[in-house]
C-alpha cells in the first residue's frame, strides 16, 4: 500500500494525529503539535502492513477485504467500519477528548479508540507500537492488570483498556465479542470504569464540537466542506496559548524529489493572519481571542521590536532547523527536517499582518476584551517598524533562503499596517495620530505605485526592483490597495495569468529559486485566483475552477499545500491552513445568500 495523503485528522487542540484510510495512526506528536511525534510511520519506509512497521496503532480485522470511513457529523471523531470476505464487522471510533469540565476545557495529551462488534464473529488484532526521538527509537514497556504503560525519554504514557492486556501486547488475534476501549494518555488511572468513562468522554466530545460547530455562520452551498475545513482549522490551534501552526506535518515534500521538505509545525505570523480572516468571516471569534492573546505575548517579548516570521506554540524564538536521520521520509523523500531556519530571515510583511489581525478588536463589540488606547500604543511599536523597514529587502513570503529584495507584497502589508493603524487612532477619537498614520500610509502607497508599475508590461512587478511575477500580487485586491476596475490591477490580473496558470490551477511562481524551478501548483494561490475572478465578474469561471479544487480534496476534505497540475495529486505539508483558508473564503464568495433558500 503507497503512502498517501488521504488521510483522517482527529484531535482535541492540543495534541491530533493523522489516520490512513486502513485505520492507522501514521502521525501524532507530543506533548503538542511540534513536539517527538508518538506515531511516526507517515515518514517511514517500512510498509506498515509489515511486521517491521514501527511507530504507529493499528487494530487490524482479520482477512479484512475494506474499510469504509466517515466523520461523525459536525466533528473530528472517526468512524472506520471493517468488513471480511465472510461478513464480520467491527466498528472503530477514533478520537482525542474534549470536554467542557468547572468552565475550563479538558484537552488531555490522549488518544481514544472504542472498538465495536458490528456482525458475526469479528477477530482483531491490535499493534500499539509507539517511537521518539523521531523515530529513532521504540518505547519501552511495563505492564499492569489492565495497562501498559510506554515509556520515552521525556514521557510516560499509559494505554489503559478492557481487553486483554497480554493480547494486546503481545500482538496476538482475538475475537471481540463486546466493545472495547482504549485510552492512550498520561501515565495515571481514569477516575471510573473504562469504558464508560471513554463512552461519556465520547458523547461529551461529540456534543463540544458540535455545539461550536452551531454557531459558525455558514454558507448554504457547500455547508459541509465549510465546516470540516473550519473544524480543521480549529484543530490547527494550540488552544492554550492561542498559536496557530501553518500544518500539523513536517517535510511532505512539495514534489518528490524536490527536496523542498519543510517543517510547518510551527506558528507562522502570516499564515495565523489569513487563518483568523477566514475564521473571522464564520463568526469564530474565539480562535481570534486566543490568536490575539498570543500575538500579545510575541509583541511584549520582541527585542528591538523585531518580529520573526515564526514561531513554537509556547513562543519559543528560537527554532534551530536540524535532520531527523532515523526518518527516511515520506515515500523516501527526505530530508525530515525538524525546526524551521526561516526565524532567522528579515519577512517585513509580518508587520502588517499583526496590525490586520488585531485591528478588529477596536470595532467589534462581540468580543470579550476590547482595545484601547494601551492596545494602540502597542500596535504602533510594530506600525513603526513597517514604516522604517517597508522600502528594504527582505526574504518575500515564499522564504527565498539565499535571494532577498524589496518585495511588493512585503510594502504593500506596511502599507496596510499604516491604514489600518490610522482607522484604529481614528476610531479611538484621536485625531492626530489618525493624521500620522494615514500621511505615512499615502507615502507608502506612492512608493509602490512609482516602484513597482511596469508601464511596458501593464503590470505591477512582484519587486520593486527587479520585473517578474508572482501570485501574491492578487493579495493588492483583497488588501483594498487596488479595486477590482483599475486599470492597474486588471493589467496585473492578466499578466499573472498568462505567467503562472497552468490548467485549473496556479503556481506562486515561475522563475527559479535556491532549488530550480517548482513544479507544483500551490493550493492557496489558486484560491485567490478565484477570489479575484469573482470579484471581477468571472463568476462562472470561478465557480468552476472552484469546484474543481473540492474535487482535489481527499476523502476526509482536507488539503494539503501543493498539487501537481498534470496529476492532480497533493503534495506538501498536510493539513494546510492555507488551503482550507482558500476554501472558506472563496465558499463564503460563490454561495447563494441564505435568503434564496429559506
Amino acid at each position: 500500500m503507497t503512502t498517501s495523503l488521504d488521510l483522517w485528522l482527529i484531535g482535541n487542540c492540543q495534541v491530533s494525529a493523522l489516520i490512513d484510510r486502513a485505520g492507522r495512526f501514521v502521525w501524532a506528536c507530543v506533548p503538542q503539535v511540534d513536539g517527538d511525534p508518538l506515531f511516526s510511520s507517515l515518514l517511514s519506509d517500512r510498509d506498515p502492513a509489515g511486521e517491521s512497521a514501527a511507530g504507529l496503532w493499528a487494530v487490524e480485522l482479520e482477512g479484512c477485504v475494506s474499510v469504509t470511513q466517515h466523520y461523525r457529523r459536525n466533528t473530528p471523531i472517526l468512524v472506520s467500519i471493517h468488513r471480511d470476505e465472510a461478513g464480520n464487522a467491527i466498528e472503530v471510533i477514533d478520537f482525542c477528548p474534549r470536554v467542557q469540565r468547572l468552565e475550563r476545557v479538558y484537552r488531555p495529551i490522549a488518544f481514544a479508540r472504542i472498538v465495536r462488534p458490528l456482525s458475526g464473529v469479528p477477530r482483531i488484532r491490535v499493534r500499539l507500537r509507539p517511537t521518539y526521538a523521531f523515530g529513532e527509537r521504540s518505547a519501552a514497556r511495563t505492564f499492569g492488570s489492565n495497562h501498559i504503560r510506554y515509556v520515552t525519554d521525556s514521557h510516560v504514557f499509559r494505554m489503559t483498556t478492557n481487553a486483554a492486556v497480554r493480547l494486546v501486547s503481545e500482538e496476538l488475534p482475538f475475537r471481540v465479542e463486546r466493545p472495547l476501549h482504549f485510552f492512550l494518555g498520561p501515565d495515571e488511572g481514569l477516575s471510573g470504569q473504562i469504558g464508560g468513562t471513554v463512552d461519556q468522554m465520547l458523547a461529551d466530545t461529540t456534543a463540544e464540537w458540535r455545539l461550536w460547530a452551531r454557531g459558525l455562520a455558514t454558507p448554504p452551498d457547500w455547508q459541509e466542506a465549510v465546516i470540516r475545513a473550519a473544524i480543521s482549522l480549529k484543530l490547527c490551534q494550540h488552544e492554550e496559548t492561542g498559536a496557530i501552526v501553518a500544518a500539523l506535518t513536517t517535510s511532505i515534500p512539495e514534489h518528490a524529489g524536490s527536496q523542498r521538505n519543510w517543517d510547518y509545525r510551527y506558528c507562522w505570523i502570516r499564515d495565523a493572519y489569513y487563518t483568523v480572516l477566514a475564521l473571522n468571516r464564520l463568526g469564530a471569534l474565539d480562535v481570534l481571542e486566543g490568536y490575539l492573546s498570543y500575538l500579545r505575548n510575541i509583541v511584549d517579548a520582541a527585542k528591538g521590536g523585531h518580529i520573526q516570521p515564526l514561531y513554537s506554540v509556547l513562543g519559543e524564538a528560537v527554532l534551530e532547523e536540524r535532520i531527523a536521520p532515523s526518518l527516511p521520509g515520506y515515500r523516501g523523500c527526505g530530508p525530515v527536517r525538524i525546526g524551521n531556519e526561516a526565524f532567522i530571515q528579515l519577512q517585513h510583511d509580518v508587520y502588517g499582518q499583526i496590525v490586520l489581525s488585531n485591528v478588529q478588536a477596536f470595532y467589534d463589540a462581540r468580543l470579550l476584551r476590547i482595545s484601547g488606547l494601551q492596545d494602540l500604543e502597542a500596535l504602533e511599536r510594530v506600525g513603526e517598524r513597517a514604516w522604517q523597514l517597508y522600502d528594504q529587502p527582505d526574504a518575500g513570503l515564499w522564504e527565498l533562503r539565499t535571494q532577498k529584495a524589496v518585495h511588493t507584497y512585503s510594502a504593500a502589508m506596511s502599507w496596510a499596517a499604516c491604514d489600518r493603524l490610522a482607522n484604529a487612532a481614528k476610531a479611538l477619537g484621536l485625531a492626530e495620530r489618525h493624521g500620522l498614520w494615514a500621511e505615512r500610509a499615502a507615502r507608502i502607497r506612492e512608493f509602490i505605485e512609482v516602484n513597482g508599475w511596469r508601464p511596458d508590461r501593464q503590470t505591477m512587478s512582484a519587486t520593486l526592483t527587479g520585473d517578474h511575477l508572482d501570485a501574491s500580487l492578487i493579495q493588492l485586491l483583497d488588501l483594498k490597495f487596488f479595486k477590482p476596475d483599475d486599470p492597474r490591477f486588471q493589467g496585473t490580473m492578466k499578466a499573472v495569468e498568462t505567467g503562472l496558470r497552468r490548467g485549473a490551477y496556479m503556481l506562486r511562481y515561475a522563475t527559479e529559486d535556491d532549488f530550480g524551478l517548482p513544479k507544483t501548483a500551490f493550493n492557496f494561490c489558486t484560491f485567490w485566483l478565484i477570489e479575484a475572478l469573482h470579484i471581477m465578474g468571472r463568476q462562472e469561471e470561478a465557480r468552476a475552477l472552484f469546484e474543481e479544487m473540492l474535487s482535489r480534496r481527499t476523502a476526509s476534505g482536507l488539503l494539503s499545500e501543493d498539487i501537481d497540475p498534470e496529476t492532480g495529486e497533493l503534495w506538501g505539508n498536510f493539513p494546510q491552513t492555507y488551503s482550507l483558508v482558500g476554501l472558506i473564503n472563496c465558499a463564503l464568495l460563490l454561495s447563494r445568500p441564505w435568503s434564496t433558500v429559506r
